[in-house]
């Protein structure tokens, strides 16, 4: 029982140390992990299946059961919680990601002037929210547009440019 219950530490050891210090474990190890590619042998992985090997056969052989159901027992247990840490691994890395903003996904949303446009080849600035981001870029119109009122994105002129038009508001 000692034995199977030190296993069990050791792969608990080995999952703290993978949340803890992450990829940098596995290149410690020089990439031995990496051997074989994909997420399925990963340090959480492998810790999570030594962890319940190791608690799974100590309980099974404290209920007096013989050595190979015991055996068969913890097997069962690493490979349960193997799954469950690789299927975890999987969710985390293969989840979404808002990405870096641009400013072409500024087109089509609306913002405020900040400075004056002039109109024609001259520029003003707009403030304008991407996905929780606030951007400021400088702002061509065809026409004047003053400080403050809103207006819509239009086009990109430029990695720091766009082109804007006012908002229309009908009259009430």
């Amino acid at each position: 029982m000692t034995l199977f219950l030190v296993l069990g530490f050791v792969g608990l050891a080995l999952v703290l140390l993978t949340l803890l210090v992450g990829d940098h474990l596995e290149a410690a190890f020089g990439g031995a992990f990496n051997a074989l590619e994909g997420d399925v042998f990963s340090t959480a992985v492998i810790g999570g299946f030594v962890s319940a090997f190791g608690f799974g056969a100590a309980a099974a052989e404290g209920a007096g059961l013989p050595v190979l159901p015991t055996l068969a027992i913890g097997a069962g247990s690493g490979v349960v919680v193997g799954w469950f840490a690789w299927w975890l691994t999987k969710l985390v890395k293969d989840g979404p990601s808002d990405g870096t903003v641009s400013i072409g996904d500024a087109v089509g949303q609306v913002g405020r002037v900040l400075t004056p446009i002039p109109g024609g080849d001259s520029y003003g600035v707009v403030r304008v929210s991407v996905g929780g981001h606030v951007m400021q870029c400088n702002a061509s119109a065809l026409l004047a547009i003053e400080a403050g009122a809103e207006v819509s994105i239009t086009g990109v002129l430029s990695p720091t440019a766009v082109t804007v038009a006012p908002v229309w508001k009908p009259e009430s």
